[in-house]
């Protein structure tokens, strides 16, 4: 069977009713938690029992809709600040709670995303004979990851039936016995159904949680050399976290507090996109960059570091987007100015950032992962016959 049969016989009858388990910290707004959503509803819709188990709190309700026949399960052990010996009785906690709802659920293919998830996820299956599979969705190079956490990824990972990263970039930074069950799988971009476009307010939008990874910070001062050149234009910069006192004083500090908004989350997934005429992404270090697609989706003109990984891999610089120097400041303004101050060049961007990004549909990056699952699923039917 070729491989294109094989896609289409797991989304249809040949492994009917798999038991899926996705394992993931949370689901609320985020690019992880929007590409676990998409296939979760895809394999719910396609006949398989998919069960999410998230460390949340009991009751909390996920940022992007989800089929209702997916069953969610919150273990009610979410990430908190404490004392090392009380975070380590929390990951006891964690890891005691995950292996026994993955052992309720029964699945026939356990997926996890995000290092520490993964971590804990193959330690919860040690000696099950489910297949897991791990997905890293960050930059694994660059995330700051303690000493521990780092020696039981490299001890764990080579157990797992395969890692999926979003760039080769990614996969190529582990060892041959890891990459050797890699696979490589973009993320699908998925626009908010029913959206309009609201535009021709000249707002730079920028999105993503207010950390330093971000790099909001290189941003706010990228706005304020060309700010004054171009005053009827605002920077509106979507999400939330940790460092939103440092970045408003920040913006306050540099002159920016009627120029620049910070309005939070959006109360719907991907809306930001209505507002928006030009977009710009300064993360200093990304595993794909979500948001940038997205804009590109979304016929936005746009303006993004060339940082590892992701934005390099979208964007082909000067057709359908500006790339500048990692971290560059004086570049990111330069080229900024350049974007606010031309509509023709804007309009140029945009209609081929549309073309462009029409690679990552979710039918086609959704096709991907259908093959992983029907790989997965297949070895392990031969492993239980062999067993039998």
């Amino acid at each position: 069977m070729s491989e294109g049969a094989s896609v289409r016989a797991f989304g249809a009858a040949s492994i009917t009713g798999a038991r899926i388990v996705i394992v993931v910290p949370a689901l609320g707004a985020g690019g992880t938690e929007h590409v676990v959503s998409l296939i979760a509803n895809h394999w719910a819709r396609a006949g398989h029992r998919v069960t999410l188990i998230t460390l949340e709190a009991p009751g909390v309700r996920p940022y992007y809709d989800l089929d209702p026949d997916i069953a969610i399960v919150q273990l009610g052990v979410p990430p908190r600040r404490s004392s090392k010996l009380r975070s380590g009785l929390l990951v006891l906690r964690r890891l005691q709670r995950l292996r026994k709802a993955i052992r309720r659920s029964e699945p026939d293919l356990v997926l996890s995303f995000l290092t520490r998830m993964n971590v804990l996820t193959l330690l919860a299956a040690i000696g099950l004979t489910v297949p897991v599979v791990v997905s890293e969705r960050n930059n694994p190079a660059l995330q700051p990851f303690g000493p521990l956490w780092k020696w039981l990824q490299s001890l764990l990972y080579p157990r797992a039936f395969g890692l999926v990263t979003m760039t080769k970039g990614a996969l190529d930074h582990f060892p041959a016995n890891v990459r050797r069950r890699g696979w490589v799988i973009a993320n699908a971009v998925d626009l908010p159904v029913g959206w309009q476009k609201k535009r021709g307010n000249n707002i730079l939008a920028a999105v993503g949680r207010l950390t330093h990874q971000k790099g909001f910070d290189l941003l706010l001062e990228a706005f304020s050399r060309v700010s004054k050149t171009y005053p009827e234009w605002k920077l509106v910069i979507w999400g939330e976290g940790d460092e939103r006192r440092k970045l408003e004083a920040l913006r306050d500090t540099l002159g920016l507090r009627g120029r620049v908004e910070m309005p939070g989350v959006t109360p719907h997934p991907g809306l930001w996109i209505e507002t928006a005429d030009v977009f710009v992404l300064s993360s200093r270090y990304e595993g794909w960059g979500i948001v940038l697609l997205e804009a590109m989706a979304a016929g936005l003109p746009v303006v993004s570091f060339e940082c590892e990984w992701g934005p390099g891999a979208m964007i082909r610089n000067s057709s359908d987007g500006i790339l500048v120097p990692q971290g560059d400041v004086e570049a990111l303004a330069k080229a900024l100015a350049e974007v606010l101050g031309d509509r023709s060049l804007r309009e140029r961007l945009a209609m081929s950032a549309e073309v462009s990004a029409r690679r990552y549909s979710p039918e086609r990056i959704l096709s991907e992962w259908d093959a992983l699952a029907f790989c997965a699923l297949n070895r392990a039917t031969a492993t239980r016959l062999q067993d039998a």
